[in-house]
């Protein structure tokens, strides 16, 4: 099993990245505020107008260390890698099936299933803890429930996804029923993504791409590339087959610490403001404490309901993509979806 990623986050506006010796300097206005040995790191994460010198960036990728840029609100701009070294026939594969509309359908529903069954476990979770709020969580779980029944039996893509659509409308409707604290700072209308329009938005937005950074690296770890999923089919810069895994996974890692660190008061509406063009993004201090959070969260332990042992939430990416790799190459029946029990 892969160890837990070891990511270095840089959000300071202005800070240089460079080699010195075997090391990763941050320097910044010149003064050195951080060193970091690159046997330490797979990835660098850089928000807003942060640099790298060209020497650092062969380095990085001389010793696998990816390095990506993302916007100061967390939307993906590009990365920086080594020679892809995953395994041909893997990819080979992939690919095959993904060509197959019969197999692509098959395995969007077995994800889709893993969703609706997380994002209902989220809904119960606030309906248990609130009891208040009770009958209407349990009317939405309850529909969504019937829309799993749709997809028992095999069904054409175009299907899989309109179950899907219906199953995420439901849920959304509800979201703002599971922000139970700082009601004024954060509540929750609508999904709003290009640009996010509150604070909520915002704050999900960012655990995503973060989520979907974390799936891309570990299924590029085992050979599978990233960009050519079943449920969402090839688009230009679109990693399709990252936001099919993110998609079983993203209630339970993301959602779920979303509405953790607004019920329990640990971020705060002073931590978001208003762009030029009247995007709500986090300000340097929000995102520092949301990834600090987001990296502890990652050390918990859980049971891994088909591995059947112990892993941090961390490795749950890898867990994943690692087991996608073998339904690929026939050494399973089947894709084990994570659902949460």
């Amino acid at each position: 099993m892969k160890k837990l990623l070891n990511t270095l986050y840089v959000t300071t506006h202005g800070a240089y990245l460079s080699k010195e010796r075997e090391t990763v300097k941050i320097s910044i206005e010149h003064e050195t505020k951080l060193r970091v040995p690159i046997h330490n790191l797979e990835n660098i994460i850089c928000f807003g107008n942060v640099s790298c010198s060209p020497f650092l960036m062969g380095f990085c990728a001389k010793n696998n260390v990816q390095i990506s840029f993302l916007t100061e609100y967390g939307k993906f701009l590009a990365r920086i890698q080594g020679p892809i070294s995953g395994n041909v026939m893997l990819r080979r594969e992939q690919y095959r099936k993904a060509d197959n509309e019969n197999f692509s359908a098959d395995f969007a529903r077995s994800i889709v299933i893993a969703k609706i069954n997380n994002s209902r476990a989220v809904i119960l979770r606030t309906a248990r803890e609130k009891p208040e709020l009770n009958q209407t969580l349990k009317k939405t779980a309850s529909k969504m429930l019937k829309l799993l029944k749709e997809l028992k039996e095999p069904i054409k893509l175009d299907s899989v996804r309109g179950v899907e659509g219906m199953a995420a409308k439901e849920y959304f409707n509800v979201f703002d029923l599971l922000i139970v604290n700082q009601k004024d700072d954060f509540f929750f209308h609508k999904r709003s993504r290009r640009p996010p329009l509150d604070k909520m938005n915002a704050l999900i937005s960012f655990l995503y791409t973060i989520l979907m950074h974390d799936i891309s690296s570990a299924l590029e770890a085992v050979g599978l590339d990233p960009a050519v999923g079943y449920l969402h089919r090839d688009r230009s810069g679109r990693p399709g087959l990252a936001l099919d895994l993110m998609e079983e996974l993203r209630p339970y890692i993301a959602d779920r610490l979303a509405l953790t660190l607004v019920n329990r008061n640990q971020i705060k509406g002073k931590d978001f403001i208003n762009s030029e063009s009247n995007a709500i993004v986090m300000s340097e201090k929000g995102r520092k404490l949301l990834l600090t959070t987001y990296q502890k969260r990652k050390q918990d332990e859980i049971m891994h309901p088909f591995l059947n042992e112990k892993i941090s939430v961390g490795l749950l990416p890898h867990a994943q993509t690692l087991l996608m790799a073998r339904f690929l190459r026939g050494d399973i029946d089947a894709y084990p979806p994570f659902v949460i029990k």
